[in-house]
């Protein structure tokens, strides 16, 4: 399997970094991260990834740092391992892979839609099919975490915030799972991914244009704001098709990770069931120890130097976000365990800076919602099974995960 041209550089690292063979895009390093991420942490602030001609951060403060200097630090080269502006394989600069002024514009014609005003609106919508849905899984005894609820309830909701049509939502999961493995080289897990990328990309592309968008949804107000002038017409198709790829696939996975933490954790479920208000920190937690979003690139604009390594103009930069979460300097020598007693404020799991996701309150809103039905139906949530990773090149995911439940009162 061959990856990019850039993957494939075997420019010798400056002296002085540490230089390792580790794959971190393996089937084996995808399936169970964290051994590596403790072994590049300890390796030293940067190291140098042999494999792919690139830097590697993973401690909390440099990844911090990079996440919030967007002018040295700069997405427009593509968060995969190739160069997006000298690549040969050229596509559109969605909001994820632009900078200022072109990612100040998109962004904020998507923040006068996507606003904490209009997310509260959601909990109305939003709650009812999270009731309902957990009643049914809960009457059963048992049921999968991942494909009966995670990759279920999202469906039913988000598109329907968003305005897109009932017919075809079975496009948008592996519509996601397209755009977040882009990210990584072009491995045997991209080329699944994109298996049948014609048919699920034309269904998604007409599904974002004006026509087909249902009034008073996301997709219709970002169409709005085209034309007040906000944002080109391009623009908006690229928002309205940012929305339904990061919409679904990091809630999914949020959902599905969270409640693998609090099945894992019976003692973290009794307290979030005697304190349903706990809600809001578990799912910060989850989203720290189990980050759905692992890793992506950043690429230097100028040389610079991080913890005093040398970083040449030009170069990519890996940066872990699942192992920042996890790092001890920043968390304490628990870091890697689930405990609603830690503040998970200041957590890397959805960026942070210029480029942090602005629809996290959406996927902060399903993921609460769901925890907050279950809290009120069950008892004891235990593990039925060993949970399947599912093998993704950036986002850390389960295929199954089984649970059994005690219904509360029972």
């Amino acid at each position: 399997m061959t990856t990019d041209t850039a993957a494939e550089s075997r420019m010798a690292p400056p002296a002085g970094v540490p230089s390792v063979p580790d794959d971190p895009f393996s089937l084996a390093n995808l399936a169970d991260p964290y051994p590596l991420h403790e072994k590049l942490r300890e390796a030293g602030p940067v190291v140098w990834l042999e494999k792919y001609g690139s830097y590697a951060v993973t401690r909390y403060d440099p990844v911090y740092e990079i996440l919030t200097d967007f002018e040295t630090y700069i997405s427009g080269g593509g968060l995969g391992p190739a160069d997006r502006r000298t690549s040969t394989e050229w596509r559109p600069a969605g909001i994820l892979e632009s900078d200022p002024p072109t990612h100040t514009a998109m962004r904020r014609g998507l923040s006068k839609v996507v606003s904490p005003a209009s997310v509260r609106r959601l909990r109305a919508d939003f709650e009812p099919p999270a009731r309902a849905l957990v009643e049914k899984l809960v009457a059963q005894g048992s049921f999968d975490v991942v494909t009966d609820l995670a990759e279920i309830y999202p469906l039913q909701v988000f598109p329907d915030a968003v305005g897109i049509p009932q017919e075809g939502r079975e496009n948008l999961l592996p519509y996601g799972s397209m755009t977040f493995n882009a990210f990584g080289p072009r491995n045997e897990v991209y080329e699944e991914a994109f298996r049948d990328a014609d048919a699920v990309s034309a269904w998604v592309i007409e599904n974002c244009e004006r026509r087909n968008l249902s009034p008073g949804g996301f997709g219709a107000g970002i169409w709005e704001v085209a034309d007040e002038g906000g944002i080109t017409p391009d623009q908006a198709v690229l928002l309205v098709r940012a929305l339904l790829s990061a919409g679904v696939d990091t809630t999914v996975t949020g959902i599905g990770n969270t409640l693998l933490c609090l099945a894992a954790n019976p003692e973290q479920w009794e307290k979030l069931r005697a304190n349903p208000n706990l809600a809001k920190f578990a799912v910060d937690e989850a989203l720290r120890l189990e980050s759905p979003f692992q890793m992506f690139h950043r690429t230097a604009a100028v040389d610079s130097t991080i913890e005093g390594m040398p970083i040449p103009e030009g170069a990519k930069i890996l940066l872990f976000m699942g192992a920042a979460n996890r790092d001890p300097r920043k968390w304490g020598e628990n870091a890697d365990s689930f405990d609603l007693d830690r503040s998970a404020s200041g957590h890397v799991a959805f960026g942070m800076g210029l480029h942090q996701c602005v629809g996290q309150p959406i996927a902060r809103l399903e993921i609460e919602l769901v925890l907050q039905a279950l809290a009120a139906r069950v008892e004891r949530l235990e593990l039925a099974g060993e949970p399947v990773p599912q093998i993704h090149n950036v986002l850390h995911a389960f295929s199954s995960i089984p649970v059994k439940v005690v219904p509360a009162g029972s």
